[in-house]
């Protein structure tokens, strides 16, 4: 099976660190950007199954990235991590397309649970759309053989 790809993109080395040794314990690949700019730059040239973004960077505000990367990747999983507790923020997130929200220090056991049931609904919804698509040519098929 080909490991899931994970982007962290957060400010903070700590962090940084942190997830990406939590995350390859349990066999994710982990790529890292410290700035907005650097995470959009590696969305557009490789494909990641999930990105795990601050809302708070140096040059973007997250829900601004949010709104690239649904252009760029909108089936990629997209988590925002804070360490500010605003309402506002979790709403608006969501609304642009976030999966979920996570409120910073965030424990390995429920970063680790929220990636990997956001990565099976992935691929819930992949196998969701062949199968919708299989069904589209086969029923083109079965009226091209009635000509």
């Amino acid at each position: 099976m080909v490991p899931k790809k994970i982007l962290v993109v957060d400010d903070d080395e700590g962090i940084q660190k942190t997830f990406e040794v939590i995350l390859k314990s349990k066999g994710y690949e982990v790529d890292i950007a410290s700035t907005a700019r650097e995470g959009i730059k590696k969305i557009k040239k490789v494909t990641y199954n999930m990105v795990l973004l601050d809302i708070k960077l140096p040059d973007k505000d997250g829900t601004e990235i949010l709104k690239e990367i649904r252009k760029i990747r909108p089936g990629m999983v997209k988590i925002m991590i804070t360490g500010f507790a605003d309402i506002d923020n979790a709403v608006e997130s969501l609304n642009l397309g976030a999966n979920a929200y996570l409120m910073k220090p965030v424990s390995p056991d429920d970063l680790l649970k929220l990636v990997a049931e956001k990565l099976e609904e992935q691929a819930r919804n992949e196998l969701l759309n062949e199968d919708k698509v299989s069904q589209w040519i086969e029923n083109r098929l079965n009226k091209l053989d009635e000509f």
